[in-house]
């Protein structure tokens, strides 16, 4: 990996609150890129978390950019950002990263890789004009009800929809480095995503939130990937979103632990690589599939 060039970038992000900007790496390999993935986080996230998956890629020839969601990280960024909510960086911050790796890469082919609420972004069609491909990592229609087994829906429905609310509504931001959930993130954040998983069908039961018209309108194909033991992202909650895709060509695929050789997967794994290394030709190998077929 020390052949590759790792750059600092701010990438601009025009909000309901003003002009700001998104602290992100570009990640260059060795040799001219062939195409370029762009790297949308999960939910409470830090970037640094995709930094061996982005040195993979680029190692394979992608220009790779990867940067973290307004207010996500410590309180400070999170109080500062308190008002940001969840549609905000589906809608603002991945689609200035999408249109930034555009206009900086002009005449490469364009793939985006969507970790969760990333991959929702991608999905609702904020990642860009020109993908060739958009990979999934976790990214489900989730109902905190259907949640299972019970622990995992009462940690979901108590801890996250109860405690973390009431511990955000005195601190002034989600402290999700105390309860175990990532990092701090903004408190509007933290109550637009329980408000949605109280839902039956997530965002697509929000009437402020144009979910289904646009993800029907989706084109560009998509390989959604999911572990059989993340309870966050089950195979039937993934199928729920990608049934939902009208139009776009669906690749599914879920890896059980014993594939990877290691007892849990979970719904970080994939893109861990102590857990998942081993798996992740077969993304870029798919990626870089969709790339050729649209520079040909």
């Amino acid at each position: 990996m020390d052949s590759l060039l790792q750059q600092d970038v701010r990438i601009p992000v025009q909000s309901r609150y003003g002009s700001s900007e998104l602290a992100g790496h570009l990640f260059l390999p060795a040799v001219v890129p062939h195409a370029v993935l762009t790297i949308h986080p999960a939910t409470a996230t830090p970037e640094r978390f995709y930094f061996s998956f982005a040195e993979a890629a680029a190692a394979r020839g992608f220009a790779v950019i990867t940067y973290g969601y307004r207010g996500v990280g410590d309180r400070t960024a999170a109080r500062a950002h308190r008002h940001i909510r969840m549609r905000d960086w589906i809608a603002e911050d991945v689609a200035a990263v999408g249109t930034w790796a555009e206009e900086k890469f002009p005449d490469l082919p364009h793939t985006a890789l969507g970790h969760s609420v990333g991959g929702h972004a991608l999905l609702l069609g904020y990642g860009g004009q020109r993908l060739s491909g958009i990979a999934t990592i976790a990214t489900a229609m989730v109902s905190a009800r259907k949640i299972a087994p019970r622990s995992e829906r009462f940690r979901v429905e108590f801890g996250l929809g109860v405690f973390a609310r009431v511990a955000t509504r005195v601190l002034g931001y989600m402290p999700g480095s105390r309860v175990g959930l990532g990092v701090d993130i903004p408190a509007a954040a933290l109550y637009e995503w329980t408000n949605w998983l109280r839902r039956p069908h997530f965002f697509f039961d929000d009437p402020s939130f144009d979910a289904e018209a646009r993800v029907s309108r989706l084109r560009t194909p998509v390989l959604a990937l999911g572990t059989s033991d993340d309870p966050w992202a089950t195979a039937a909650f993934i199928d729920a979103l990608t049934d939902r895709l009208r139009l776009a060509p669906v690749t599914r695929r879920t890896i059980a632990p014993a594939e990877l050789g290691t007892e849990a997967i979970g719904h970080l794994g994939l893109m861990r690589r102590s857990v998942a290394e081993a798996f992740w030709p077969e993304i870029l190998d798919w990626l870089e599939t969709r790339a050729a077929a649209d520079n040909r």
